[in-house]
């Protein structure tokens, strides 16, 4: 049913055989990146086949224009798009004048691999182009580390049947476009070019920005240990004609990479030459050694090990790979795109997605000071939060943090979601509410977090209703995660949400009302704008089924014909590509958790039997047709002691891109939903949480597993949780400092 031709390992991601319709999937899926710049799984040499060459840099987009057929007050003006840059990578080689291109050649022999550990792509192939030439390629590349602008190639070429006069050309490819452009405008224009012996410099203007971008390669050429002179240069090439003798080998090795002025305020030609000088001297086996010791580090904190279950051991370790080639924190004007370095999907920086999943990644495996950036990046951006609140008439320092965004502004191109599915509210808060819990930092509190809580609180006090009929309060008129259902009254998990963040916000405020009154003042609030707040989560209004005895998604879903999923059709499935968007509205079907997500949020505040009565209920009428939505089914799945569920879920989530369940892995990976795995692990089987000074876990295991084990960076060391059947196992530099909490039967000892 779906990908078959990934083989199963537990460090590697390895296509053996060429076939070209899977070349669109691999180029996503064997995709590099650094949390700076990356590129896609795309071949060096020409291919004249289906292919998508993809160069992206963190931070640069461009404003494409909204498509709508009409226009709405507040409406976006644009939809920010990742730019697609010059390909450093290129090569274009000829056999006796016949060009190497896999589209038309007779592959004898293929592979490829991605070696996680080490964070580098390898591929080795022997083919026959039609003059009879046999030849073997090994090419070896990764985007480094060490000098985070910089990739690096290694490409031998070895005659395997007899001499032959060989042309190489060695270039960076301008004339690249990105295919999800709205109005099929071009993005990049090329604005210089400066070669000389060995290298060549591109620099490139975002059209419609200041966005610019220097693209640089350095090519050197090698017959054995001796370097080769260019025969000439061209236009961005540089050329060599050579008589390479049977079983002889010529190894290409390039340098390449992009600085733009997002990063840097100097030249940025004068930078790219100094990166490649700075790269040279270093020298390829040096910074491949320092790749090498690079991932192990990061392996050592995110790492998780799962035996007994290949498939599920490539999975998780695939998605933590892709999440730390997304994203490291080291810049906090950068966030987790959803596409990350893989594709141009979607587009924007960042969705609700950041704080929903991928927070607890990040806050669990490194520093605070990542997961802190990520925070700042929101914090940076409460300004133009509070003048999107103002589009839609709210005032008094009210903030929406846009559903997509690459600046702090709005630019999604549909309302449902720009301005209906403010639910994303209630992550930025939660991200927050498990910072605090994580790291007691409350000086983060005091100084950034509160007021972005109380701008929140703004928020949600100004946009519910008094409804006389229900004497409650309601909030009409959202889309919550499920995106089947839009523009609904009183969607069950926007309303508790809504409720918590303002009780939340009023508990911080008593504890700085206490300690730093200054603090307090310094919002100005209204008479009776607190009393207000509290009044509201005193009365707020949940949808209830009386005959269900639960909570509604929203006010509507009991009038609809409630049919269980198993009772759709195969053939009309999935949704979205079989049935009307006026159907998928009347329908009760959920494209992914919403109650569900409001339960694995606000797991603490009810009981073990209504998150099981909850769960079962929706369950029965959820497609799964987000990426998002498996992974918190998983959890909560776990939560109430259905492992086998669970598991099923898990594998999902941890598979969706390897396996591409959803038939659209060639637009590139779901990055944020990766994430979801790790929680599925990390917080479903393991029962991990952090509150203030104490850690719980109530860790479960599937019987497909004997053991798993997963690594918390918590009070600045590295704590590794083993999980058996009836032990588990916890290792830690000092355990005498950790207060954990075991609610399982399994016994616990320590290393």
């Amino acid at each position: 049913m779906y990908n078959s031709y990934l083989e199963h390992s537990e460090w590697s991601i390895i296509e053996s055989g060429f076939k070209k319709e899977n070349h669109m999937s691999s180029e996503s899926i064997f995709s590099l990146g650094n949390g700076i710049f990356g590129q896609r799984g795309n071949f060096e040499e020409d291919y004249t086949g289906d292919k998508l060459d993809g160069n992206y840099v963190g931070g640069i987009f461009f404003p494409d224009k909204t498509k709508v057929g009409w226009w709405k007050v507040g409406y976006p003006n644009y939809f920010a798009k990742t730019v697609n840059c010059p390909s450093w990578i290129r090569l274009s080689i000829k056999l006796d004048g016949e060009l190497l291109d896999l589209n038309k050649v007779k592959v004898n022999s293929y592979r490829k691999e991605l070696n996680m550990k080490h964070g580098v792509l390898r591929r080795t192939f022997e083919c026959e182009l039609i003059n009879g030439k046999k030849i073997k390629v090994e090419s070896e590349r990764f985007i480094s580390l060490k000098i985070q602008e910089v990739g690096m190639l290694r490409y031998t070429i070895t005659s395997l049947n007899s001499d032959c006069d060989i042309t190489i050309k060695s270039f960076i490819d301008e004339n690249v476009v990105n295919v999800d452009s709205n109005w099929n405008e071009q993005f990049l224009k090329t604005e210089k070019i400066i070669q000389n012996d060995n290298s060549t410099f591109i620099k490139s203007k975002v059209l419609k920005t200041d966005f610019e971008i220097c693209s640089f390669s350095k090519t050197r050429i090698l017959s054995e240990k001796n370097e080769l002179s260019f025969s000439s240069k061209n236009d961005t090439s540089h050329n060599l004609n050579y008589k390479l003798g049977s079983n002889k080998k010529l190894t290409i090795e390039k340098i390449g990479g992009y600085v733009s002025n997002f990063s840097y305020s100097e030249d940025l030609l004068k930078k790219s030459s100094e990166l490649i000088n700075k790269c040279s001297e270093i020298g390829y086996q040096d910074l491949l050694q320092s790749q090498i010791e690079l991932w192990k580090d990061i392996w050592k904190k995110s790492d998780i090990i799962i035996t007994g279950d290949v498939k599920a051991q490539q999975g998780i370790r695939f998605n933590i790979f892709q999440l730390n080639q997304t994203y490291m924190g080291q810049n906090p004007n950068l966030n987790v795109g959803p596409k990350g370095f893989t594709g141009e999907k979607y587009g924007g920086g960042t969705y609700w997605d950041t704080e929903a999943y991928c927070f607890p990644f990040y806050l669990s495996t490194k520093k605070s000071d990542v997961a802190k950036n990520l925070l700042i990046y929101r914090f940076n951006q409460l300004e133009k939060a509070i003048l999107n609140a103002e589009k839609l008439g709210l005032n008094h320092g009210a903030a929406l943090y846009p559903m997509v965004t690459v600046n702090g502004e709005e630019c999604h191109n549909e309302w449902e979601i720009t301005f209906e599915e403010i639910h994303r509210n209630i992550s930025m808060v939660m991200a927050i509410k498990k910072y605090i819990d994580y790291t007691d930092d409350f000086d983060y509190m005091l100084n950034m977090g509160i007021e972005i809580v109380v701008a929140i609180a703004r928020f949600w006090a100004q946009r519910v209703s008094f409804s006389n009929k229900h004497k409650k309060f309601v909030i009409l008129g959202v889309t919550g995660p499920n995106e089947y259902e839009n523009n609904v009254n009183n969607n069950w998990y926007t309303n508790y949400g809504a409720s918590w963040c303002l009780r939340y916000a009023l508990k911080n405020l008593e504890i700085i009302n206490e300690s730093n009154i200054e603090k307090f003042n310094s919002f100005n609030f209204e008479m009776g704008e607190l009393d207000f707040w509290k009044k509201v989560t005193e009365n707020m209004y949940y949808p209830f089924s009386e005959e269900h005895n639960l909570y509604m998604q929203d006010d509507g879903f009991e009038d609809k014909e409630l049919i269980h999923v198993d009772e759709i059709p195969k053939r009309e499935r999935p949704l979205n590509q079989n049935w009307s968007w006026d159907k998928i509205l009347r329908s009760p079907y959920i494209k992914q958790g919403d109650v569900v997500q409001g339960i694995y949020y606000f797991e603490d505040e009810f009981s073990e039997e209504f998150i099981k009565n909850h769960f079962e209920f929706y369950e029965k009428y959820t497609v799964h047709e987000s990426s998002l939505s498996a992974s918190i089914h998983s959890v909560v799945a776990s939560h109430v002691n259905q492992i086998d569920k669970s598991y099923k879920y898990f594998l999902r989530s941890s598979r969706l891109d390897l396996d591409d369940y959803n038939k659209e892995i060639e637009q590139g990976l779901h990055i944020t939903s990766m994430a979801g795995s790790w929680i599925a692990l990390v917080e479903g089987f393991g029962g991990f949480k952090v509150s203030k000074d104490k850690i719980t876990i109530n860790p479960k295991i599937p019987k497909e597993w004997k053991s798993y084990q997963f690594n918390i960076f918590y009070n600045n060391q590295i704590i590794n949780f083993k999980v058996e059947e009836d032990s588990i196992l916890i290792n830690a530099e000092n355990t005498k400092e950790l207060n954990i909490e075991n609610l399982s039967s399994k016994i616990i000892s320590y290393e």
